[in-house]
């Protein structure tokens, strides 16, 4: 199902679920300790029991149905992935483009994996996650809106995305239903909670220690210059790429990294995601111009094999 790219592969998808998974529990968050609840007898906090909440998870800890679907979508957001952008599958008019039109990469996802749940071999696993009609549209949409929300580069639906965030954390609107949330309210911040977590996880190599950052950052320098290098990009990745991770920290990872935090839904996670993005980004403007030579140059000596 994942093509063999440098950076969009099951590797990849791996990281993001595992990722999810750590969030989703530091949603799961008591007012003492590190926010888990484990197993008395073991001390693991592979055994835990989910703990709501009131007010802050916004229903999401007491839902099985969307914690599994946010795993899932996790795990095929990039399925197929071609290793390139949106944009240049547009240029080349492929067929997913002429199909898809907005989010191609991401919908192509989504209809493959969905038609692979649907076939005879996954019936059990099926009856598992839903029994009736209702769920499985609520399912499906959970799916489609996760997996649609690792679209950064569509600025259309990153504005409107940025819209939703500010009119449901806003602190009139949290002074208003803070003592007592309406449904309404309660589901538009849950259903951007999890575009938010879904678009950390998807990035949150920047997210953490400097040498997952760096191994992380070379896979998709490696996958963005190969694609120049056989002709499916405009221009050499490797001139602007020193400049455009600090502006990808500047303007999308760390501004991520404060609404994770002033969501004040994710606990500790939050301050531990936004420290490293600082620090990461520290690290970068120090050493990133002589990290991107050895980028080249690692391509080149790969090449030559």
């Amino acid at each position: 199902m994942y093509q063999d790219n440098p950076f969009h592969n099951f590797e990849h998808a791996i990281h993001v679920t595992a990722s999810v998974k750590k969030l989703l529990t530091r949603i799961v968050n008591t007012d003492e300790g590190n926010g888990l609840e484990t197993n008395v007898a073991h001390k693991s906090t592979d055994d835990m029991d989910l703990v709501d909440l009131a007010g802050h998870s916004y229903g999401i800890t007491s839902d099985p149905l969307t914690q599994f679907a946010v795993v899932l979508s996790a795990i095929i957001h990039d399925a197929d992935h071609p290793g390139v952008p949106n944009t240049q599958l547009v240029k080349e008019n492929t067929e997913c483009a002429q199909i898809y039109k907005k989010s191609i990469a991401e919908q192509k996802s989504v209809n493959l994996a969905w038609d692979t749940l649907m076939s005879e071999d996954y019936s059990a696993l099926r009856a598992c996650i839903y029994q009736t009609e209702s769920d499985l549209k609520r399912f499906r949409q959970l799916v489609v809106n996760t997996v649609m929300a690792t679209d950064i580069a569509d600025r259309e639906l990153q504005a409107l995305r940025k819209a939703r965030w500010e009119t449901a954390f806003s602190k009139v609107e949290s002074a208003i239903v803070h003592a007592d949330e309406d449904v309404e309210s309660e589901d538009r911040k849950a259903t951007i909670v999890i575009e938010h977590l879904i678009q950390a996880s998807d990035v949150s190599h920047t997210m953490q220690h400097w040498h997952i950052y760096k191994k992380w950052n070379e896979k998709f320098f490696m996958e963005c210059y190969g694609a120049y290098r056989e002709g499916r990009a405009d221009s050499d990745p490797s001139e602007t790429w020193y400049k455009g991770e600090i502006g990808f920290f500047d303007f999308y990872i760390i501004p991520l990294a404060r609404k994770l935090q002033n969501c004040g839904v994710f606990g500790v996670s939050s301050d531990e995601y936004l420290n490293y993005a600082t620090s990461n980004r520290e690290e970068w403007v120090r050493e990133g111009e002589s990290i991107v030579q050895m980028y080249l140059a690692e391509y080149n000596k790969r090449a030559a094999t």
